[in-house]
């Protein structure tokens, strides 16, 4: 058997070597290294896929935040709504460029925003909601939609672990994750689902002028070469990952079909565990596993951790420290106890191996070790 990984990268690649490589040969072959063919053909390929009308390939998924709120004109001292609960890049990008991060509270079994706490830290200044999809799995869109029509707020989707999962609103229409804001941005590091072999992120919108100006953002602010318009960043996406991410486009679903599986036979070994609580799903969402999170009831969770890599099973903690009690972001007041359901996440939520390689041995063996340790 195969050393069990969180991801297994490699085992990926192997089975699709001879595209993979013919892509990145052709690319090389080519010498178009920055802006060449593959960019706009993947972009053309994953607005097909999403159905929106608009993507803008970027340099990655936090560059993708920065440019969204740019776009949108955030002007410094504006405040933008975000999860306590989740990666630091949207915050770390909402301090970057001067605004005010706004922490809610987060539901203790989705993960999700709660969207029943946004409108009360809704103020003069806000200018905009930033849903994480986090783990995988669509937060209340239409609730959130709902609330920033009603007070003229700007959505930012941040969809770097949901990309593929599909969202159905109570009149029955569907929407693919990062399509239903304002704005929507991935990310395409190489673990997420669909992930290139470095760094790379893209833009979402059905808005015209939006794409135009986030296009333009992302190449030093030029409508074309030597004429800049606006004040920009360089951010693209390589054309040999561009390259790399068209074959991978074409197995995406296949790839969250075999993570549903892992996380179906998960489900069945751990539902009703007295010290475990399995992902909450949602009607409204297809789940897409970009990780399999569990909440773990009076364990000690070091120990825990321990006792799986002594049987060769990693773990990985996502993530430690809410955003508010980072120590970079302490200057926005925040303190221990402000938001008491992330921080007893970050106590309790451990993530077990998730990837489209998985072996039933591997599996078998993951299930095993834990369900042996509460013996």
């Amino acid at each position: 058997m195969k050393k069990i990984q969180m991801v297994d990268l490699r085992s990926q690649y192997e089975k699709i070597k001879d595209e993979i490589d013919a892509a990145m040969q052709e690319v090389i072959d080519q010498t178009a290294f920055i802006n060449g063919p593959h960019v706009r053909l993947f972009a053309d390929e994953l607005k097909q896929y999403l159905n929106c009308k608009y993507v803008i390939p970027c340099g990655n998924g936090t560059d993708g935040l920065q440019i969204a709120m740019m776009a949108l004109d955030f002007k410094p001292g504006d405040e933008v709504i975000v999860p306590a609960f989740t990666y630091v890049a949207a915050v770390e990008v909402i301090a970057l460029l001067g605004l005010k991060p706004v922490f809610v509270d987060v539901d203790p079994d989705t993960f999700q925003i709660d969207v029943a706490k946004i409108a009360p830290v809704i103020s003069e200044r806000t200018v905009a909601i930033v849903p994480v999809h986090l783990f995988g799995q669509c937060s209340d869109m239409e609730s959130i939609l709902e609330i920033a029509k009603q007070h003229r707020l700007k959505v930012i989707e941040d969809a770097a672990q949901s990309i593929g999962s599909v969202y159905r609103f109570r009149d029955w229409t569907v929407a693919q994750s990062g399509t239903m804001g304002d704005i929507g941005v991935t990310s395409f590091f190489p673990s997420k689902n669909l992930g290139c072999f470095g760094d790379g992120g893209a833009l979402f919108t059905n808005d015209h002028d939006l794409a135009e100006k986030m296009r333009m953002i992302s190449t030093h602010g030029q409508k074309k070469k030597y004429h800049h318009h606006t004040i920009g960043v360089n951010s693209r996406l390589d054309t040999i990952q561009a390259a790399m991410l068209r074959v991978k486009l074409r197995y995406l679903d296949g790839y969250i079909k075999a993570r549903n599986e892992v996380a179906a036979a998960y489900d069945k070994a751990f539902d009703k565990h007295p010290h475990i609580s399995i992902p909450k799903r949602v009607l409204e969402s297809s789940h897409v596993f970009h990780q399999y999170t569990i909440k773990l009831k009076g364990v000690d969770r070091e120990a825990f951790v321990k006792s799986l890599a002594f049987n060769g099973i990693p773990t990985m903690v996502y993530y430690p420290v809410p955003v508010h009690l980072q120590v970079a972001y302490q200057s926005y007041g925040c303190k221990q106890g402000d938001f008491p359901i992330a921080e007893k996440l970050c106590q309790e939520v451990i993530s077990l191996p998730m990837h489209t390689e998985m072996e039933p041995e591997q599996l078998e063996l993951i299930i095993d070790s834990i369900q042996s340790y509460f013996l």
